[in-house]
């Protein structure tokens, strides 16, 4: 009920300030699309996932011919002999630096072990770089494919280096599980770390210190259910100085990416000792300014969890988030996403099937890109344990492992497709260019969804999302372009099977595109 009474009056807001459209007519017949490409909005960073938890297992005992296929269908770029894709291109990839729980097995805390990480670390002070070698596996085949942004990310400092020996908290009191003495050892990790892969030939273009920092990740021992720290506002700065400091030192270029805040509202607004991390970190009046270091970039970086409970928490929390980011002149990364809260359900009562998901999923990327403005999205695990057909909200791909997850089986849910409307044509350093739609009433409201993005060539690439069930027609006018297009080729996704990104026939850009019911379709005009 909640959803059906937001719908109306967030269709003023959804239409002036996502690209679906400001002009919508109340009228049957074709819908037309205006792209014009001189009004700019941002420049796309990276689109990419993690691999965190599950890689270690699959990477390192899988048969190769499947973890060498879920590598193709995560980074590959080619197309199949069919004309079909291999995969969805992804142009970034999380690896998650461990914290060394798995060393510690059932004393570790951690109920899962499945979600205990090795680390590099050891407890001498040596390094053992055999360590996570199913993590490995996958950070060298998104590099293999090409993949152009690598991200390492940590959830807990080595468990040497925190109060507890523990990679959670035990304490609820809202602050760092790092010694307070360890700042440099923590950061001196994270550097010497970087510096290795490096000389693999694996650059890691951004690290994450600090992940989540506002929940308190305290659990009973042996209750936990992975690894983490919360951080105060006061501690990220002084994690970040020592960080920025670390990398110089190792004469590392690597940039520092703050602060992955649980929610993305902590950004710019909430209470608590890690809120308003915009203006803490960014204002130049702010005893906490860290806008002058050599390694932090002008990104602030989000999650898009608890706030897609309906349409307008949707659009107005990233209309905020955009206008105080544009305010301090900084970019924003939406960093982990997966339907955590139940805002997936719409409303709804039951089991919500993989395309009610992926559907789902794109109209949270669509709100990211165009409402909040993202530079990069990034979803959170590429892969977890569960079922390919129903709630596939917490992955890519599903996984029907054994017991001891040293062998299982796997399936692509909807959501790979989803994610792929967007990672696979949308390549990095492509502008997002304004869209406005004129006539036809299925244009009204969230039930069509377009964003548009060209490259320095003005090849353009939109991303159509069809809510409702009723087909539309569309067709495309793109202005201002200096070339003149000769094709126009789509990816269609629908619900019915095998129907994944599949290539549809070519068009003239002067026909008239259709968009079948609950689907996404992906067209580039050259």
């Amino acid at each position: 009920m909640i959803f059906k009474k937001y719908r109306k009056c967030c269709l003023f807001v959804w239409l002036s300030l996502a690209s679906a459209g400001a002009s919508a007519q109340q009228q049957a017949g074709i819908i037309n699309i205006k792209i014009d490409l001189t009004k700019e909005a941002q420049v796309i960073d990276n689109i990419g996932s993690s691999g965190c938890w599950f890689s270690e297992g699959i990477g390192k005992d899988w048969p190769k011919e499947k973890r060498e296929k879920i590598a193709q269908l995560l980074f590959s770029q080619k197309f199949g002999s069919d004309g079909n894709l291999e995969g969805i291109g992804l142009s970034s990839w999380r690896f998650n630096i461990g914290a060394g729980t798995t060393e510690q097995g059932d004393s570790s805390g951690i109920k899962d072990f499945r979600k205990r990480t090795d680390s590099f670390l050891n407890r001498d002070g040596s390094y053992d770089w055999t360590k996570q070698a199913g993590y490995r596996f996958f950070l060298q085949k998104a590099h293999d494919y090409g993949v152009e942004k690598l991200i390492a990310f940590s959830n807990s400092p080595p468990v040497q280096l925190t109060k507890n020996g523990l990679g959670f908290k035990t304490e609820k009191d809202r602050i760092s599980n790092l010694k307070e003495d360890a700042y440099d050892a923590y950061t001196e990790f994270l550097a010497r770390v970087l510096k290795h892969f490096d000389g693999q030939g694996l650059h890691f273009d951004y690290v994450s210190p600090v992940n989540e920092p506002q929940w308190d990740w305290s659990h009973t021992y042996k209750e936990a259910s992975q690894e983490g720290s919360a951080w105060t506002n006061e501690e990220i700065y002084k994690v970040t100085r020592s960080l920025n400091t670390a990398l110089t030192k190792e004469r590392l270029n690597s940039k520092i990416l703050l602060t992955e805040a649980g929610m993305l509202n902590y950004l710019y607004a909430g209470s608590g000792k890690a809120a308003r991390q915009i203006q803490h970190f960014f204002d130049r009046k702010s005893p906490l300014y860290l806008g002058d270091l050599a390694h932090l970039p002008k990104i602030i970086a989000g999650h898009s969890y608890y706030t897609e409970s309906n349409d307008s928490v949707l659009v107005s929390t990233r209309k905020q988030l955009a206008d105080t980011v544009k305010a301090y002149g900084i970019n924003y990364w939406q960093s982990e996403y997966s339907m955590l809260d139940n805002g997936f359900r719409e409303g709804t009562v039951g089991d919500r099937s993989n395309m009610d998901c992926a559907l789902f999923l794109s109209k949270v990327i669509h709100s990211d890109l165009t409402v909040g403005n993202a530079t990069a999205w990034q979803f959170w695990n590429a892969y977890e344990p569960g079922s390919a057909a129903v709630n596939t909200r917490y992955y890519l791909i599903a996984l029907q492992p054994d017991a001891g997850f040293k062998y299982g089986e796997f399936t692509v849910t909807k959501n790979l497709w989803a994610l792929g409307h967007y990672s696979r044509f949308i390549r990095p350093g492509m502008t997002r260019v304004l869209t406005e739609t004129l006539g036809g009433a299925a244009a009204l409201g969230q039930d069509l969804m377009i964003s548009a993005y060209k490259d320095k060539n003005d090849r353009t690439v939109l991303v159509c999302t069809n809510y409702s069930k009723n087909a539309m027609e569309l067709k495309l006018d793109i202005q201002n372009s200096a070339k003149k297009y000769k094709s126009l080729s789509g990816y269609l996704t629908t619900a019915a099977i095998h129907v994944d990104m599949q290539r549809q026939p070519l068009q003239k850009p002067s026909d008239t595109v259709k968009l079948p019911g609950r689907s996404l379709l992906t067209l580039i005009m050259d």
